[in-house]
């Protein structure tokens, strides 16, 4: 959610008793703005919070003017000192998938996950277990880059791409209709495509160049991954994931104000094929 409307995108996105304290609110509405002025970024998101079992993790991200550029992550456990984290690496997410269960809120703390290496000595090959230290810092940036690929929503027309490349905010766009607010068709994967590239011509016939390409998240799978709701009387739609517990992404149709917000765990729920 755009950090400049912060306060409206927080009240809109209430209704999956995702709040925040009047302090907490505040501090945020300070500090956010002066993280867009320091780091010179064209737009702030308050992305969300990663609850852990000592404190909890609030997770900001600076865009550039290309919208679909490397976002910047930041994270504060106080709401008003930022620290910039790394970019994230395949090595990353294949180092951390093996730890399980939550966060502490320590970027400091280091797991400790026993896996067995082959050892040779002359002729002799043997296993031998060796103890890998995980610093909860490097977990944390992989679970965000999971959580952004995978779940990260954005309306189709509230960006549009330039004949030159680059992908601008659309200053036009006012919103969904209320028919089409209703369908899984109407929302993309706020990332690069990786679908649309292996579509076929005919495919791609009835799409618009400027406005169709990003993933639509009606093929996404597991089907039936997302839950679509309208609320106040229709005047609010709110998709939830159910891969990703905890992701709410809300439009009120006709307007511009659409985001989504992450507070949960940071666990995937892997028994979603399962349940469905």
């Amino acid at each position: 959610m755009d950090a400049e409307s912060l306060l409206l995108s927080l009240e809109l996105a209430s209704g999956s008793g995702q709040g925040l304290s009047p302090d907490r609110r505040a501090s945020l509405l300070t500090s956010l703005t002066l993280v867009k002025r320091d780091y010179r970024y064209d737009r702030v998101l308050f992305w969300g919070r990663i609850l852990g079992l000592v404190a909890d993790y609030y997770i900001a991200q600076g865009l550039s003017e290309d919208q679909l550029a490397p976002r910047k992550t930041l994270y504060s456990l106080n709401c008003m000192e930022w620290s910039l984290l790394p970019p994230a690496t395949e090595d990353m997410v294949v180092q951390t998938s093996v730890v399980k269960g939550r966060f502490m809120g320590d970027p400091s703390h280091e797991y400790e996950h026993t896996e067995l290496q082959k050892m040779s000595e002359g002729e002799k090959v043997f296993e031998e277990e060796v103890v890998v230290q995980i610093k909860e810092e490097t977990r944390l940036v992989s679970v965000i880059d999971q959580i952004d690929k995978a779940v990260a929503v954005i309306p189709r027309g509230a960006l549009f791409k330039t004949p030159f490349g680059p992908i601008h905010v659309n200053r036009t766009f006012e919103g969904l209709s209320l028919s089409e607010a209703k369908k899984l068709s109407s929302y993309f994967h706020f990332r690069e495509p990786v679908e649309l590239k292996n579509k076929t011509l005919l495919e791609k016939a009835d799409l618009d160049p400027s406005l169709d390409f990003m993933d639509s998240l009606e093929h996404d799978i597991p089907k039936g991954s997302w839950s679509i709701q309208m609320e106040r009387g229709n005047a609010l739609v709110v998709l939830r994931s159910l891969l990703w517990p905890g992701l709410t992404f809300f439009h009120a149709p006709r307007t511009k104000n659409c985001g989504y917000i992450y507070v949960g765990t940071g666990e995937k729920n892997i028994d979603l094929p399962f349940m469905l």
